[in-house]
């Protein structure tokens, strides 16, 4: 007994034919112009670069002219005078002033911000478990509510108008906002390189120093730049806790253009370039990691 076979019939068009044609669909809806996000993304540059504009030629006239010309046009005769002005009224003195009590406010709270998120990741026990809820009510609680209590603390330790006296707080409000960035961030790395490193006979500083701290630098440029800029444009603890002009710093420092009866305008706003040319470099320096840093644990 012969066993038959019944082929199925063949389709006679090839089995690749449709792909071309899907993929021209395809390749249509690609490279169909989004016109809503395009003048969306240029009345957002209108919105960010009109003030920019209007304070590099603000700058650049003379207090006259400031008032007499229209406040967008170019200045006819533009002048470096309102910079020579600020150069001469101990500029580089707030600056030094400004870079230092960044620097060291920075580097404090990165450090303090790591190791405490290292324990709220990797920690155990309760104290572990419930210091990340502290940190997330440390943000809750606004800087401005707490100014008057805050003096009090400054002035009965004795640290009034000195540079301790603007870090210290600067730190300690810093901290939690920092804690959460660099926490979404360790959560990422992988457990078993902590448990390859701990079978080798490595102890928690060496986890820190030498696995984290290489893997989160995306996170710690971040944190960086992000409380560099508060810092630096910080405002209310200078006004506060400090009296004296050798701890002024920049942002109080644009009053010494100020009169009784008339600001001069120009010679503010030329502070006011001098002062954010240290915050474009940092940004310009750090912008690969701050996008990265930021977006870190948000697809879990």
């Amino acid at each position: 007994m012969t066993a038959t076979t019944v082929s199925a019939p063949t389709s006679t068009a090839p089995r690749g034919a449709a792909a071309p044609a899907v993929r021209r669909r395809r390749s249509s809806r690609r490279e169909r112009p989004n016109v809503l996000g395009a003048i969306g993304g240029w009345l957002w540059l209108a919105v960010i670069i009109v003030p920019v504009y209007y304070v590099v030629i603000s700058s650049l006239r003379n207090q006259a002219g400031f008032f007499a010309q229209n406040p967008l046009a170019p200045p006819t005769n533009p002048t470096l005078d309102n910079y020579r002005l600020v150069l001469q009224n101990n500029f580089f003195m707030f600056f030094r002033n400004s870079l230092l009590i960044t620097v060291c406010s920075v580097a404090l709270i990165a450090a303090c911000g790591l190791m405490a998120a290292y324990v709220v990741v990797r920690g155990q026990g309760w104290l572990a478990r419930r210091s990340f809820q502290l940190f997330l009510l440390g943000i809750a609680i606004p800087t401005h509510a707490t100014i008057i209590p805050l003096y009090y603390l400054i002035t009965r330790l004795h640290m009034y108008d000195s540079f301790l006296a603007l870090i210290l707080p600067t730190v300690g409000f810093a901290i939690p906002i920092t804690v959460l960035i660099l926490s979404n961030f360790i959560r990422d790395i992988p457990a078993e390189l902590f448990e390859s490193m701990r079978l080798d006979g490595a102890g928690d500083w060496r986890l820190l120093w030498s696995l984290v701290v290489p893997l989160a630098r995306p996170a710690l440029v971040t944190v960086a730049i992000y409380n560099a800029l508060h810092v630096w444009n910080g405002f209310l603890f200078p006004l506060i806790l400090t009296q004296s002009e050798r701890f002024r710093v920049l942002p109080m420092a644009l009053w010494a253009f100020q009169g009784e009866f008339t600001v001069n305008v120009p010679a503010v706003l030329a502070a006011v370039v001098l002062s954010t040319l240290p915050l474009l470099a940092a940004y310009v320096f750090g912008r690969r990691y701050l996008v990265s840093g930021l977006t870190a644990g948000v697809g879990k």
